[in-house]
């Protein structure tokens, strides 16, 4: 699991069966004090109601099936908003 920030959309003009409806977000991971963290991400919303901008949590590999059933292609899934993020460095406030 980790953190990250919603930085835009993916549109797929073809998805497999598996993966449609549901929506795909490009997300930036982030380190403790909020810098990025790697390459974005392309990750599947199992909440539904997820935008650009927000501070959400992820997970990955196995896991990131399991909201959605267990039988789609992702490697991560967005299962998680972060409202209140306070570490040693930084507050983070939704």
């Amino acid at each position: 699991m980790y953190i990250a920030k919603v930085v835009g959309t993916v549109v797929a003009t073809q998805k497999v069966d598996t993966l449609k409806g549901i929506k795909l977000l490009l997300v930036q991971p982030l380190n403790d004090d909020r810098t990025p963290k790697g390459r974005l991400i392309a990750a599947g919303d199992a909440l539904g109601t997820t935008g650009e901008g927000d501070f959400v949590y992820i997970v990955t590999k196995k896991e990131a099936t399991f909201p959605f059933g267990g039988l789609v292609p992702l490697d991560d899934a967005i299962v998680g908003f972060i409202d209140e993020y306070h570490t040693d460095y930084l507050s983070l406030k939704r």
